[in-house]
């Protein structure tokens, strides 16, 4: 009886190691996970009107670049990516969500920037683009440009 208590115990103990061993690499092998890394290797890359590659990139070209590493295919325009997945509110955005934005006028009613929410924190919300000034980098939705110009976020990722 108690060789098969301790044969019992023993692989209990072993699924739950090889749980948690497919636990992590689920998460290490995630879509969002692999966008995300994937996005942050091309930071400081110039911004490039038109740009789709890593010559130079304009922020939807960036966006279709990143989500085409994982198979996701996006189209060209911040304001065509707009209708891509469902609407989600600040309060719901994950990373790997695209993040929505007025163009250089913030009066106007059209969609013209576009990044990917990177970290959502402390009421922050964390984002990768390519700008026009820097090229690819990270801002934050708080800031005031931002704030002002900022259309809503789409969630174009599993969870």
């Amino acid at each position: 009886m108690s060789k098969k208590i301790v044969l019992f115990c023993l692989l209990l103990s072993s699924f739950s190691t090889f749980a948690q061993t497919v636990a992590d690499s689920t998460l290490r092998f995630s879509p969002v996970k692999n966008v995300l890394d994937f996005a942050r290797k091309h930071l400081h890359i110039r911004y490039r009107g038109g740009g789709t590659t890593a010559k130079g990139f304009d922020c939807s070209g960036f966006m279709r670049h990143c989500f085409s590493s994982i198979d996701i295919k996006l189209p060209h325009s911040s304001a065509a990516q707009l209708f891509e997945g469902p609407a989600v509110s600040i309060t719901q955005a994950r990373p790997g969500d695209l993040i929505f934005f007025k163009g250089s006028n913030s009066r106007s009613l059209r969609v013209g920037h576009v990044g990917m929410v990177v970290e959502v924190a402390n009421g922050y919300v964390k984002f990768i683009h390519s700008a026009w000034k820097e090229g690819v980098r990270y801002d934050f939705l708080q800031a005031s440009y931002y704030q002002k110009r900022f259309v809503g976020i789409r969630r174009v990722l599993p969870h």
